[in-house]
């Protein structure tokens, strides 16, 4: 239209997302974390990773869509967490984000070291950080309470905080002290496109016929595996049509071996054993019902993947699950006050809050997971028996294509990084004196009376560490490393990148290839592998290398 104003751009980031969970190691973390960045990527963003080795899986790797990774040598003590350093890493992080010229840095999970000691390190530079949780944490016990301290003081200096759920939110809110508004809940997603029903595949139509119920998840007590144990042997006696596979391994296998041996269910029960994720969907279209008996679950995506393949799905009612059938749209695109701001007085919230009529709209919009797809059942075995005979009655109504198609339209990576950089703008926005030090260490001593004083003199320790490093090595003199080149149509600074519902391309990226080895770009072109432990770089024609162990560039 003639004379209308176009709208203003959205801001390009050049994020730094940073977590000891990548690949090659496979798990709920791995997968947000790789799934966003490639979305992000497509949306005009520039998106590096860091985490620790994996073995022979080291120095700087290159994944799909020229996704660059640092893999530091870093030792993890227990599962896959590294040792806490405070500064071990500070010299080589600052040199990734000022060769890489991040403006932004995205922590990911709780109990990931290297992740809360990049975002203090961030932090203590003057960089925004955005932290994400994806898990649920007690309070009781001796490594809860210590972990929940070092996270209130963590968090005390983020500059977004985001939870895969609304009970992750409750739980984190609690655990760190924060105010409920100022942390966002954006669910994970689906890739539908490799959790699709399989073309031509029989379904039972009639009451009597075989149905099969799978089962996969890893085999220990907190996945309800006693719980299946017990309710496995009454649904085959009461149903002689049920057939089980389940699918993973963990210490609680031998419950279930010794299940299947005294009922006599060898025939009708089997243990497949670990399933890696290239294999998921082919473990799930053996099935009809996918059930997830989970004690505690922050938001299980197992649960959504079944659903796009079509499964009919039986849960316990705990923690983010129940969500899945009542989760919320988007937010509106107005940005939250930032955090770092005093709270607002009970007025002004309220007068912020969202219209009736937006509030109406809310509640209407279509659940994720409605009713005919997702069984709720409480934690116990008549319960979750009971959900299991339902399901049993509704599977044979079920249409799997159509299910596939309102999960893939409901759950969608590219929907959940628009997201993620309306958080990212939000953050950059956030009034600068939020990073000065002397504000700062005031939110550090407001973590508690001992545990505030131990988190200023380490803010002070990094600050003094952070200006002997410039004295070392001004970051004028830090050499800039090149982009990857990206298509003609990609968003340059300024511009593009992470609007609209669908975020820019696609529904997700397939998962990288084991061991962080590179793969070919949509346009056929391979990316070139460095040596372990070498980043290689492109300057002026000539190859040249950097040592992250020795952090020295040898002699050409």
């Amino acid at each position: 239209m003639a004379g209308a104003s176009a709208p203003p751009p959205r801001r390009r980031h050049a994020v730094l997302m940073v977590s000891d969970f990548f690949y090659p190691n496979f798990g709920g973390v791995e997968n947000h974390i790789y799934q966003l960045s490639q979305c992000l990527l497509d949306a005009g963003h520039k998106v590096v990773v860091l985490t620790h080795a994996y073995g022979d899986t080291g120095g700087v790797r290159y994944l799909t869509n020229g996704l660059k990774v640092y893999y530091l040598y870093r030792r993890p003590i227990h599962a896959q967490s590294t040792m806490p350093t405070w500064v071990g890493a500070f010299r080589v992080l600052r040199l990734v984000l000022l060769r890489e010229r991040i403006t932004l840095l995205h922590a990911h999970q709780a109990f990931s070291t290297l992740g809360a000691e990049a975002l203090l390190h961030a932090r203590t530079m003057g960089y925004r950080a955005v932290f994400t949780d994806h898990s649920l944490f007690g309070f009781a016990d001796a490594a809860s309470i210590a972990t929940n301290k070092l996270l209130k003081g963590v968090l005390a200096d983020a500059s977004a905080v985001v939870c895969v759920s609304h009970t992750s939110r409750e739980n984190t809110v609690l655990r760190a002290g924060l105010h409920p508004a100022d942390v966002s809940v954006i669910p994970n997603a689906v890739d539908a496109s490799e959790f699709g029903p399989a073309p031509g595949r029989p379904w039972p139509r009639r009451a009597g016929e075989p149905v099969t119920v799978v089962a996969l998840s890893r085999l220990v007590y907190r996945k309800g595996v006693d719980l299946l144990a017990l309710v496995i042997p009454e649904l085959c006696h009461r149903h002689p049509h049920i057939n089980w596979v389940i699918g993973g391994d963990g210490p609680k296998r031998a419950l279930l071996e010794a299940m299947v041996a005294d009922e006599g269910l060898a025939g009708r029960v089997r243990l497949a054993g670990a399933i890696p994720h290239e294999r998921a969907r082919e473990f799930l279209l053996q099935g009809h019902i996918f059930v997830n008996a989970s004690l505690t679950e922050a938001f299980c995506m197992a649960i959504v993947e079944a659903a796009s393949a079509g499964l009919l799905v039986v849960s316990t009612r705990v923690g983010g699950v129940p969500e899945a059938r009542r989760a919320a749209p988007p937010r509106r695109a107005a940005a939250a006050p930032p955090r770092r701001a005093a709270a607002p007085p009970r007025a002004a919230r309220a007068a912020s809050a969202p219209a009736p009529a937006e509030r109406a709209a809310r509640r209407a919009w279509a659940q994720v997971l409605p009713p005919d797809v997702l069984l709720l059942a409480e934690p116990g075995p008549e319960d979750l028996l009971a959900a299991l005979e339902e399901g049993l009655a509704r599977v044979t109504a079920l249409d799997p294509h159509a299910q596939h198609a309102r999960v893939a339209a409901m759950y969608s990576w590219p929907n959940v990084a628009a997201r993620t950089a309306a958080v990212y703008d939000a953050a950059m926005a956030a009034p600068d004196s939020q990073d000065a030090l002397l504000a700062r260490l005031r939110r550090f001593r407001r973590v508690g009376a001992w545990a505030g004083l131990v988190f200023v003199a380490i803010a002070l320790a990094l600050h003094w560490f952070w200006r002997l490093l410039e004295w070392q090595q001004p970051a004028a003199g830090v050499e800039a490393a090149p982009d990857w080149p990206r298509a003609a149509a990609a968003a340059a600074p300024g511009e593009g990148g992470g609007g609209g519902d669908g975020g820019g391309g696609g529904g997700g990226a397939a998962a990288p290839q084991p061991q962080g080895q590179g793969q070919r770009r949509r346009g056929g072109q391979q990316p070139q592998q460095p040596d372990t432990g070498q980043a290689q770089q492109l300057d002026g024609g000539q190859a040249r290398r950097y040592d992250l162990r020795t952090r020295r560039r040898p002699e050409r």
